[in-house]
């Protein structure tokens, strides 16, 4: 494999990586002069495999976070749900993080409220790991099922990109996602919502009155959340967009007098 910047870089964009630039800076950084294992390395990328599973690190919300292979790599579309839970969270509060992967939004509010304190979850052992190995407090189990009962009630923000693409939408993800990555990671059953749905529910339970869920979605699935959110006495609900005005998640706090029914 070249190892020079451009040639490498040439070499990339014509195997159809737009940010071919970038990549080969990583790839040759990652390497650090082993020629060898630049050529393992860059094999793997043109093999598609995520380009932060080979080198290992991706940069979010301006950290660098630890990607064990087989984890879930955090999507700079979802850094703005993560900065808005850091506006939602008190600097002594608490806050718990579903299926936090590697533990990437999780350790944003660590960063920005050091004196907070984050729990997270996800069902994956490894992602599990790889979190604890980012400093997070990360729990083995599925949504709030492992993380200590203690927290019921007195959670100040939850926050989450929980899987939402629908069953039916997975073939149409990007063409080596599901080559390399598992469906769970995305598949959020046949409108997206199952996971969604669970998480609403349950973060009722967790959060103090006056307490804000934040969860990753797209297209229409805020409205189709809509008898949820009520049920589970959820106000001021709000719809987070990127800058192009596409969908990218939800915001709501939770009522703090009305019955919740359902919950418990």
């Amino acid at each position: 494999m070249p190892n020079d910047p451009e040639e490498l870089s040439a070499l990339l964009s014509s195997a159809g990586f737009i940010a071919a630039e970038d990549e080969a800076v990583e790839l040759l950084a990652c390497a650090d002069g082993d020629q060898v294992q630049l050529d393992s390395l860059v094999g793997r990328r043109l093999e598609g495999e995520p380009l932060a599973w080979v080198t290992g690190t991706v940069w979010f919300c301006g950290l660098a976070v630890r990607v064990d292979r087989g984890v879930y790599v955090p999507r700079m579309h979802s850094a703005p749900l993560a900065a808005r839970a850091v506006e939602r969270l008190p600097e002594r509060g608490r806050a718990v993080d579903l299926c936090t992967g590697t533990g990437a939004v999780a350790k944003v509010l660590m960063a920005e409220r050091p004196r907070a304190h984050v729990v997270a979850s996800d069902i994956d052992e490894r992602a599990v790991g790889c979190a604890a190995a980012n400093g997070v407090e990360a729990y083995c189990g599925d949504l709030f099922g492992p993380l200590p009962p203690r927290l019921e009630g007195h959670v100040d923000v939850v926050v989450g990109v929980v899987p939402y693409v629908p069953t039916a939408g997975l073939a149409l993800l990007q063409r080596d996602t599901l080559t390399f990555e598992p469906s769970l990671f995305y598949d959020g059953g046949h409108d997206g919502t199952a996971v969604l749905r669970r998480a609403l529910a349950e973060s009722a339970r967790f959060l103090r009155p006056g307490g804000a869920v934040l969860l990753e979605l797209g297209g229409d699935q805020a409205t189709a959340l809509g008898d949820d959110l009520e049920r589970y006495d959820y106000e001021d609900v709000g719809v987070l967009v990127d800058e192009d005005g596409d969908v990218r998640g939800i915001e709501a706090t939770l009522g703090r007098t009305a019955e919740r029914a359902g919950v418990g």
